[in-house]
């Protein structure tokens, strides 16, 4: 689509029109039960993020699943920027259980009430796609939504992707048509001009399931490659092995320029984060950041405790990049204007196990767990921040997780620094401690928003 602003299906016209955007006053958090031995229901939380509320900072809503052990991880919307030939509306969550495989369906039409209008069991999905584990959820062109999927219906190799209507959710099949030997399969993200779909890898999900053994990275079941497909074919053409310096890749993020031929993975065992770009036709990549190990007393395993980068975000205006080491328990921001030489610009500590917690004013003491998933505002002015990675892994590295979701906000001088007013404690439930994960903004925000 050459002409921006003759955009008119739902999302923004461009990244410059979405940083344009009034601030978030609501956002939607993926909360679990799942792990804590709490027999209820996970849910996606409604927090008011409107300072001029009497609710600020307060959860507002719940909508609970009607079953208890999905494991809600990621989600997302029904339509977005890249569907600028649409006539659908951004009225719907897509929200899958990695866990389950069963898939909800929510309208949020009412923004503060989000309501589960359909719910696909696994057994459908597993039937109709031979797939389990569905995890990253992206809106494509052509009324369809994909959702990159972690196993095959036994929870074993291969994963790989499977597409909803757009329009009534009905289960159409599998996304690829040619998969040239792709197996492993976490996350993605695609860019239409350069017709281009990239995908990442954990491992099966009866690997990760139970919980992180280091042995079964030296036996090859963690992934440390990254696969580029033709957008239009469907097929697979090319694989990048990321070496021992990219050791299980998960998030990807690429830049939101629709021109761009470029952007950044986090390995996350390895703790560097990669750039990536295309070159003379085919797509290379190289460490950008590392993140050194640092020696623990008591910490089990040779080598010293990795910061563990388990995700990233980059803002719309393709310069501030964010990242969380959640065993270290840092947040880092980077200027990433030059993509080559990211320089370091803030760096936040929230909970982690090295014992340098900055803490909030507001928590009962010390934050544990570490910062995990991100979210970032449009107009590039605040930051969210939760701390729960996978049940099996939470319970494993931090034993006594105990939910929070804080915020950061831009600082005259360009850097980030936590918001004291702002604090969210999971632990206050009625229904019991729960532990947040994802994030999503209402209107789309910095890890949703494709462009053509």
């Amino acid at each position: 689509m050459s002409h921006h602003e003759h955009h008119a299906g739902p999302g923004y016209a461009s990244p410059e029109v979405a940083r344009q955007q009034p601030p978030e006053t609501e956002i939607y958090v993926a909360c679990l039960y799942e792990g804590t031995g709490i027999q209820e229901p996970d849910f996606i939380a409604v927090v008011d993020v409107d300072r001029e509320s009497d609710t600020f900072s307060q959860i507002v809503h719940r909508t609970p699943m009607p079953n208890v052990g999905d494991e809600l991880h990621h989600f997302g919307f029904n339509a977005c920027s890249s569907a600028c030939h649409s006539e659908l509306s951004r009225d719907t969550l897509i929200v899958p259980g990695i866990r389950s495989s069963r898939i909800h369906i929510l309208d949020i039409s009412d923004r503060r009430r989000p309501e589960i209008t359909k719910v696909i069991e696994p057994e459908e999905i597993k039937a109709k796609t031979g797939y389990s584990g569905p995890h990253t959820v992206h809106c494509m062109p052509g009324d369809i939504v994909t959702v990159s999927m972690l196993g095959n219906e036994n929870g074993d190799l291969p994963g790989g992707f499977m597409v909803l209507d757009a329009r009534d959710f009905s289960v159409l099949g599998r996304w690829e048509d040619e998969k040239n030997g792709q197996e492993l399969m976490y996350d993605f993200w695609y860019q239409p001009r350069q017709n281009t779909l990239v995908s990442s890898e954990w491992a099966a999900p009866n690997v990760f399931g139970p919980g992180f053994n280091p042995e079964e990275v030296a036996l090859g079941k963690y992934g440390r490659r990254l696969h580029f497909w033709d957008l239009e074919s469907k097929t697979k053409t090319q694989t990048v092995d990321l070496g021992d310096d990219g050791l299980i890749p998960l998030e990807i993020r690429w830049r939101h320029d629709p021109a761009a031929a470029n952007g950044f993975v986090g390995a996350t065992l390895s703790s560097n984060i990669i750039h990536f770009e295309k070159d003379d036709g085919l797509w290379g990549a190289h460490t950008v950041i590392d993140v050194p190990n640092e020696e623990l007393e008591g910490w089990p395993l040779p080598g010293g405790v990795p910061g563990l980068i388990t995700d990233l975000v980059l803002g719309m205006n393709d310069r501030d990049l964010f990242f969380s080491n959640w065993l270290h328990g840092d947040l880092r921001h980077y200027d990433v204007s030059d993509p080559h030489n990211p320089e370091l610009r803030s760096q936040v500590w929230l909970g982690g196990l090295l014992g340098r917690d900055g803490g909030h004013p507001k928590a009962d003491g010390p934050l544990n767990g570490g910062p995990q998933m991100l979210q970032h505002s449009l107009d590039g002015e605040r930051v969210y921040v939760t701390n729960s990675l996978y049940s099996s892994w939470d319970n494993q590295f931090y034993p006594d997780l105990r939910g929070w979701l804080v915020k950061l906000d831009r600082q005259e001088d360009g850097s980030f620094a936590v918001d004291p007013e702002f604090y969210v404690d999971f632990t206050k439930l009625d229904t019991g401690a729960a532990r947040p994960h994802e994030v999503h903004l209402p209107g789309g925000d910095c890890t949703t928003e494709i462009f053509q």
